[in-house]
C-alpha cells in the first residue's frame, strides 16, 4: 500500500508526526489517522504542507522568503544561519569597529538600502528608524552572564548581569524594538550560563518580559557545537513566536549529524607547510604555561593549557585566545613547542569557512581571535534555523491571512 499523501509531504519537509500535528493545529491522533491513510486530511492542511516542501519556499519581489534584522551582529554568524533558509537581512547593528569591518568585508550590502548601525541605543529609542521585519535576531552581549565574565567582574568589584549598565542592560533595548515592531518571531542567543546566572533570576526576568509582557510563545534549548565542529561549545538559543504556532525544540535532534560524522581537529587544520612559524609558541611562553599547569596540577586544580592532536576535540575558543592561545594548543608534527590555531583555522573551527565558502579576515590576528571567540558556530545556527523554518513559514502565512481566516483553528493545541 503506498504511503499516504500526508506522510509523503511530512517526510519531505521533514517533520515528525507530532511536529506536523502542532503546525496544523490538529491532535496527534488525527495526524496518525492521516499518516495511515485512515482519514483524508483537510484540503487546507495539504496545501500548507505543500507550501513547506519546496526548499526555496514562497518569495517576495526581492527574492527573499522573509526579512530579518541582525542585532549585536558580531561578524555575522546568526545572519549566515538565517540566510541559509532564504531570509534577507535588512538592518545590522554592531558597535565594535573591527567586527563591523569583517562583517562588511563578507556581506556585500547596498549601503543605500541597508543600515549598518553602531550603537543600538539610538535606534531602540526611536525604533521607527529600523525597517519592518519578520524576524529579529540578537546575540546580545554575553560577557555579563558568562562564567568567566562574572568571575572577572566579581574580582574587579564590578556589576554583572542586568546590573552591568554597558552590556547587561542591552537586552532591554531588544525588548523596546520587539515591542514596537512586533515581528512574527525572534531568535536570541547567549552563553549557557544565562540560564543559571543570579540563581536563575536573570533568565526568569527574560522569560517574564518576553512571554507575559510581550505575549510571545517561547521555548529554548542549550545546543552543543560538538556534532558540527571539533569544539566543545554550548550556547542557549531562545526562540519566540508572536502567534502560538506550537513551536518547541522537541524533534531538534533530527538536525544533528550522526555521531560517526562528527569532525575532529584534523579536519580543520591547515597543513604544516601552510602555517607561519610565528604561530609557534616562544620558549618563554611555553615554559610559563608548563610551569603554570604543573603548579595547579600539584594543588589538585584543573587549570592549564589544552594540548590537542589531529584526532582530538578542542576546548571552547574564547575571545582571550589572542593572549596566549592556551585553551587550544596544537601539537606540531615534528614535536617540540606547540602552536596556536591560525585565524583561518579559527574560521573553520567556528564554521564560517567550510565547504565552498571562504571567509575574508581583513583585521589583525588579535582582532580575528577576539571576533571568532565571541561568535556563534555557524552550522549550529543553520540547524536551529532549519528547525524554526516550518514554524516561521506557518507564522508568516497566518500573518498574511485576513483576520477571519486567521482566526480559524489553525494554531497548535487546537483539535481538528
Amino acid at each position: 500500500m503506498p504511503d499516504s499523501k500526508f506522510k509523503q509531504l511530512r517526510e519531505r519537509i521533514p517533520l515528525d508526526v507530532k511536529e506536523a500535528a502542532k503546525l496544523l493545529g490538529i491532535s496527534e491522533a488525527t495526524a496518525y489517522r492521516y499518516e495511515r491513510g485512515e482519514s483524508e486530511p483537510r484540503e487546507g492542511d495539504i496545501r500548507f504542507l505543500k507550501s513547506l516542501v519546496d526548499a526555496e519556499g514562497p518569495r517576495d519581489q526581492t527574492g527573499s522568503r522573509f526579512r530579518f534584522i541582525d542585532l549585536f551582529a558580531g561578524i555575522g554568524g546568526l545572519r549566515l544561519g538565517f540566510e541559509f533558509i532564504g531570509g534577507e537581512c535588512v538592518f545590522t547593528s554592531e558597535w565594535d569597529k573591527y567586527a563591523s569591518k569583517t562583517y562588511q568585508a563578507n556581506f556585500r550590502d547596498d549601503p543605500d538600502h541597508h543600515i549598518m548601525a553602531g550603537d543600538i541605543r539610538p535606534f531602540s529609542a526611536d525604533p521607527d528608524q529600523i525597517p519592518k521585519h519578520d524576524v529579529l535576531l540578537a546575540g546580545f552581549p554575553c560577557q555579563p552572564f558568562s562564567i568567566a565574565g562574572v568571575s572577572k567582574k566579581n574580582a574587579l568589584g564590578r556589576a554583572h548581569g542586568f546590573k552591568c549598565v554597558d552590556q547587561g542592560n542591552l537586552f532591554f533595548d531588544v525588548l523596546r524594538i520587539l515591542t514596537h515592531h512586533r515581528p512574527a518571531a525572534f531568535i536570541l542567543e547567549n552563553v549557557k550560563n544565562l540560564e543559571r546566572h543570579d540563581r536563575g533570576q536573570t533568565f526568569a526576568v527574560i522569560r517574564d518580559k518576553l512571554e507575559n509582557e510581550l505575549g510571545y510563545s517561547v521555548d529554548w534549548r542549550v545546543v552543543s557545537s560538538r556534532p558540527w565542529v571539533p569544539q566543545k561549545r554550548e550556547r542557549v538559543f531562545i526562540v519566540g513566536f508572536r502567534e502560538d504556532v506550537g513551536f518547541s525544540f522537541d524533534g531538534f535532534t533530527k538536525h544533528i549529524p550522526p555521531e560517526e560524522e562528527w569532525p575532529v581537529l584534523g579536519d580543520i587544520l591547515q597543513s604544516h607547510n601552510e602555517v607561519d612559524p610565528k604561530y609557534t609558541l616562544t620558549e618563554h611562553l611555553w615554559g610559563y604555561l608548563q610551569a603554570y599547569k604543573e603548579k595547579h596540577t600539584s594543588a589538585g586544580n584543573g587549570f592549564g593549557f589544552g594540548l590537542c592532536g589531529p584526532e582530538d576535540v578542542a576546548r571552547t575558543l574564547s575571545a582571550r585566545y589572542h593572549k596566549d592561545g592556551s585553551e587550544i594548543l596544537v601539537k606540531q608534527p615534528t614535536g617540540g613547542r606547540p602552536r596556536r590555531l591560525t585565524p583561518t583555522e579559527c574560521a573553520r573551527l567556528m564554521g564560517f569557512e567550510r565547504d565552498a565558502r571562504e571567509w575574508t579576515i581583513p583585521v589583525s590576528d588579535t582582532q580575528a581571535y577576539r571576533q571568532f571567540g565571541n561568535s556563534v558556530v555557524v552550522p549550529v545556527v543553520e540547524a536551529v534555523a532549519k528547525h524554526v523554518e516550518p514554524y516561521l513559514m506557518h507564522a508568516l502565512k497566518i500573518q498574511a491571512m485576513p483576520f477571519a481566516e486567521a482566526d480559524r483553528p489553525l494554531l497548535a493545541g487546537m483539535n481538528a
